[in-house]
């Protein structure tokens, strides 16, 4: 038995996201970061996952109860449409649009979403960096000295949102919640300040692309 097997994660559980990537007029990694992260937050804001008696609850808490994983994937044509057939929230940010399902066992997941590429969602960063929403939103800042793909980089995104959403201070929280759980990539702020300024910070588990215990993101409620 592996030293860090845990029965509770025995199958391992995931929120699974997609995005949308079109051969023409694709997004940029920070857009897609953004809009991942705001789907991830509003999935777990919404009431069928808040309520006791919503659809997602259970599934949610099996999940949160668990390692946190959550799995980018992309489509496009006919796959985008299949995939905004299934329960789940889709949100867009700076014009990528990401779609969050609720999580589940790994080999559980629905056809249309397993027949979709996991590997190789690289984007180039947008020429400029992208202009902060109005109002209070998260600031998310990826670790300048990790080198992530945008699949990576967006799960990495989502789980920062994920831990800002349920760690953030309850006026910072109800501020951004009223404001539509709007979310941000920084660029632009050295990240020794980004860090000095983080509510919360994720440390990588290790299974794709960065050795375990590596930070990967920072965020906080800014505006």
């Amino acid at each position: 038995m592996r030293p860090d097997y845990d029965p509770l994660d025995d199958p391992p559980w995931a929120m699974q996201l997609v995005v949308r990537v079109e051969k023409t007029d694709p997004p940029s990694h920070d857009a897609v970061c953004a809009a991942a992260a705001t789907a991830v937050v509003r999935l777990l804001a919404d009431p069928r996952a808040q309520e006791p008696e919503g659809e997602w609850h259970a599934c949610v808490q099996g999940w949160e109860s668990r390692r946190i994983r959550k799995v980018a994937r992309r489509a496009r044509g006919v796959r985008w449409p299949e995939a905004q057939e299934l329960p789940g929230v889709t949100a867009e940010a700076y014009g990528a649009q990401v779609r969050a399902f609720p999580p589940g066992p790994m080999d559980e997941v629905p056809p249309q979403i397993t027949k979709l590429q996991v590997a190789g969602l690289d984007l180039p960063l947008a020429e400029e960096p992208l202009p902060p929403p109005d109002g209070p939103h998260a600031q998310i800042a990826l670790n300048p000295n990790v080198t992530m793909t945008t699949g990576k980089a967006a799960a990495q995104s989502g789980h920062a949102a994920h831990l800002l959403l349920r760690q953030a201070g309850a006026r910072a929280r109800k501020s951004w919640l009223e404001n539509g759980l709007r979310v941000h990539l920084a660029r632009d702020v050295p990240w020794n300040e980004c860090v000095d300024r983080a509510t919360v910070a994720v440390r990588d588990g290790g299974f794709t692309e960065v050795p375990p215990g590596t930070m990967t993101a920072i965020a906080w409620i800014a505006g």
